[in-house]
């Protein structure tokens, strides 16, 4: 039986990098993947993903308004689909997470997601907190905060590295905009107890 599955973390955990694996494996052995990422991140191109460690493909923009079950339908009539995977998902509406549901159900295709769990102020993206409650199977993916404990949320930061508390909920950024950290450092950040800076980005 096809699954839905939702692999999330807090920021930098490799989730694109694994992606973009899984889409490789599928594709080494002739079978076809559809690929989608939100059309709001153009952080490398619209309909682009990337890993940080270089690895990149093309991949279909989505807008909250697409329906994802008629697209992967039509592509799948026309030749068939062996997985669809969702870049940035905690973007997904709702409504768009539970046609991926009927993707799974209904075409028996399985969904492979990766996302962000919370926002910068700890609180759960729509995408995430329907796939959260609806995916078959949840997996994190864990990184690390600077004390070396497990990072589990997402600090926001200003151009002088203090904890930014008040804001839009979608702001895209990388590096220069989130840090991941442990729940008490990320407090601590929030409280004005502790300047971070950027982690360096690596040489080419």
């Amino acid at each position: 039986m096809a699954k839905v599955y939702f692999y999330y973390s807090a920021m930098n955990a490799g989730k694109s990098t694994v992606l973009l694996q899984s889409s490789h494996n599928y594709r080494e052995r002739g079978l076809r993947t559809l690929l989608f990422t939100p059309a709001i991140d153009t952080r490398h191109g619209t309909g682009r993903i990337e890993s940080r460690i270089g690895l990149a493909a093309d991949a279909t923009p989505l807008t909250a308004g697409d329906d994802l079950l008629a697209r992967v339908r039509d592509e799948h009539a026309a030749t068939p689909v062996a997985c669809v995977l969702i870049d940035e998902a905690q973007f997904l509406t709702e409504r768009q997470v539970w046609q991926l549901g009927d993707i799974a159900d209904t075409l028996k295709i399985p969904v492979l997601c990766y996302g962000l769990r919370t926002d910068f102020q700890g609180r759960l993206f729509p995408g995430s907190a329907a796939l959260l409650a609806i995916a078959d199977d949840l997996t994190e993916l864990k990184t690390i905060c600077q004390c070396g404990r497990k990072a589990t949320m997402n600090l926001r930061i200003d151009a002088h590295g203090r904890g930014v508390r008040e804001g839009a909920q979608v702001e895209i950024g990388g590096n220069d905009r989130y840090i991941a950290m442990c729940r008490r450092h990320f407090k601590e950040a929030l409280a004005g107890q502790l300047i971070v800076s950027a982690p360096p980005r690596p040489s080419a």
